[in-house]
C-alpha cells in the first residue's frame, strides 16, 4: 500500500476523534440548573417536553426568541429559548439545538431545567414562568485576573439606559476600555427587566471585586463585562 495513503488511513481515526471532541466542547454550556426538589415528570409530560424542545429548536432561531407550551392539564410543559441579541442566525440556530440536546441529557425526567450558553438561553418547566420574574439564585463567573480600582468602580455601575451593549473608555490612570452587554428575556415587562438587570449588576460588586471580567446569569436576564470585545 502507498505509504502516504497508509499514513492518511492511520491518522483518520485520530482526526475523527478530534472532531468529536471539538463538537463536544462546543456543546458544553456555561451552566445548567436542574430542579431536583419536585417529583420527576410523568410519561405524558416527558413526551410533551420532547415535543416542546423540538418546537423551540425549530422556531426560536427565526426571531431569536420563542416561548410556547405543549400538552394539557397535568402533562403541560412550558418553555422559552432566546439568543443573544447580536448573535448571527446560524450561531443562534446551532446554540439552541445544542441547548435542547444538552438540557434533555443533563436534566433527564426533571420538571424544571435551565441552560445557559454564551449565545443563548433555554428553559422549560411544569410551572408557567413566562412573563414572570423569578427569584432563583444567579450563576456567577469571573475573570481571575486583577482589575484596578478605576476599572472596578465604573464596571459595576449600571448604565443609564439599563439595557444594551456598548463600550466606554475609563478615566486615567488606567485608560482601558470596558465592553459590556446586558439582556433580558423578551417575555419580561420593562419594569421587571429593569429589576432583573439591577440585581445582575449588583452581583458584580459582591462577587467580582478587582476582576477584569465578570458575568451574572439569572433566569430572566444576564449581564457581562470584559476588557476585550466579545
Amino acid at each position: 500500500m502507498n505509504s502516504q495513503l497508509s499514513a492518511a488511513i492511520t491518522l483518520l481515526p485520530l482526526f475523527l476523534l478530534l472532531l468529536s471532541n471539538f463538537h463536544t466542547a462546543l456543546a458544553d454550556p456555561l451552566a445548567e440548573f436542574c430542579n431536583k426538589d419536585n417529583a420527576k415528570l410523568n410519561p405524558g409530560s416527558s413526551s410533551r417536553l420532547a415535543k416542546l424542545l423540538s418546537q423551540l429548536v425549530a422556531k426560536a432561531p427565526a426571531d431569536g426568541y420563542y416561548a410556547t407550551s405543549s400538552g394539557r392539564g397535568r402533562n403541560k410543559v412550558h418553555g422559552l429559548a432566546q439568543c443573544r441579541g447580536d448573535a448571527a442566525a446560524k450561531d443562534c440556530s446551532t446554540c439552541i439545538a445544542d441547548a435542547a440536546d444538552q438540557i434533555a441529557r443533563r436534566c433527564p425526567g426533571l420538571p424544571d431545567g435551565r441552560i445557559w450558553y454564551d449565545k443563548c438561553f433555554l428553559r422549560y418547566s411544569k410551572t408557567n414562568f413566562v412573563g414572570k420574574l423569578g427569584n432563583s439564585p444567579a450563576v456567577i463567573f469571573f475573570n481571575l485576573a486583577g482589575l484596578e480600582d478605576e476599572v472596578r468602580s465604573q464596571a459595576v455601575k449600571p448604565g443609564s439606559k439599563g439595557i444594551g451593549k456598548g463600550e466606554t473608555k475609563l478615566l486615567p490612570p488606567s485608560a482601558e476600555t470596558i465592553y459590556a452587554v446586558v439582556q433580558c428575556t423578551r417575555d419580561l415587562a420593562a419594569a421587571d427587566c429593569g429589576r432583573c438587570l439591577a440585581a445582575a449588576v449588583g452581583y458584580f460588586a459582591d462577587y467580582c471585586e478587582n476582576k477584569k471580567g465578570c458575568r451574572a446569569l439569572l433566569d430572566g436576564c444576564y449581564a457581562r463585562y470584559e476588557l476585550y470585545p466579545f
